[in-house]
């Protein structure tokens, strides 16, 4: 997985890096959950920045998106990863491969498991298939901390200790955090810079994220299409942008980028749940992408968005291979 910056950019952060004391290290650490587990809003709170959607519905994430956090002692890549689930599509393998597939070539596993909930068959079948990595440091994270009173966190957390041990799971640390307001994220990212090899800056110190523009435009799209739709039509929307290019004929100081996007869903009746009476829906739609997108850009965006219907695509390998899955 080690695929980075180029020589020059690694020695000249080095060099910058080494005036710190103590050895720098770098490298990779996955974050894992059953669905809705608070995984990419943790991820958000340890890069400091939005580089994963987020969503009260669960299965949000369905690829691994990496956010990089780069310290004077050290760099570390997160990978946020979709919720380890029983699958009932072919997406849901996928995803369920992809997890998998993540966790087999990182430094650290970061496993998510909500103190919000108490621990049950979710959690159980994620953590015996982490059981199954035998080298890799894991830290479980009990998420969700501020939701809980002092004496539940420390029932789940001695929950989470049983848990390591029924499953033949040597947890490296257990840490409660709040990514939502900040509590004991430092203490996390502390944790995960000590069980990273020495090495070089892996990415350009000041990069954030190496998803494309095209990928991360996707999906803004898609988390504010998420918002306020019934529960069983967030898995039913897979997004995809066709193009993202500047308008030629603007001034440099007044630029405009043109985005044209396509939501898929699988049936007719999920696209006019999508559109709206009158087209409302969808431009309530629109309106909050595109101010997520300038942001993320830093330039005004003049956003298309069209919705299409393609036939139970999670279940259609074709359909799959078009949507990028």
């Amino acid at each position: 997985m080690r695929e980075k910056a180029g020589e020059d950019s690694r020695v000249e952060i080095r060099e910058n890096a080494a005036e710190g004391s103590g050895a720098y290290r770098s490298g990779f650490a996955c974050v894992v959950g059953r669905p809705n587990a608070g995984k990419s809003t943790l991820t958000n709170a340890l890069v400091g920045t939005k580089v994963a959607i987020t969503s009260s519905r669960p299965q949000t994430t369905r690829h691994a998106v990496r956010g990089i956090v780069s310290r004077a002692d050290g760099q570390v890549v997160l990978v946020d990863t979709p919720g380890l689930h029983k699958p009932r599509t072919l997406l849901g393998e996928r995803l369920n491969d992809l997890v998998r597939a993540t966790w087999a070539e990182v430094d650290v596993v970061v496993v998510c498991l909500p103190a919000s909930d108490p621990i049950g068959p979710g959690d159980r079948f994620l953590v015996n298939a982490v059981s199954s990595i035998k080298q890799t440091p894991k830290i479980a994270v009990a998420t969700k901390s501020d939701l809980v009173t002092p004496d539940r966190m420390a029932e789940h957390l001695s929950s989470v200790a049983q848990l390591g041990v029924e499953t033949g799971v040597e947890w490296a640390e257990i840490v409660p955090v709040s990514a939502l307001h900040g509590q004991q994220v430092g203490l996390l990212a502390d944790l995960l810079m000590t069980r990273l090899p020495e090495g070089p800056p892996l990415y350009p110190d000041g990069e954030l994220t190496d998803e494309p523009e095209t990928t991360l435009v996707a999906e803004l799209i898609r988390e504010a299409a998420l918002e306020g739709v019934r529960d069983e039509l967030p898995h039913s929307i897979a997004v995809v942008v066709e193009e993202l290019r500047a308008r030629d004929d603007r001034p440099a100081d007044k630029p405009l980028l043109d985005v044209s996007a396509v939501l898929y869903v699988e049936r007719s009746s999920q696209k006019g749940i999508v559109i709206g009476h009158q087209g409302s829906r969808l431009k309530t739609v629109g309106a909050a992408a595109r101010r997520q997108i300038e942001a993320l850009l830093g330039t005004p965006v003049y956003l298309d968005l069209r919705v299409k219907v393609a036939k139970d695509w999670q279940r259609d390998p074709r359909q799959l291979r078009r949507l990028g899955f």
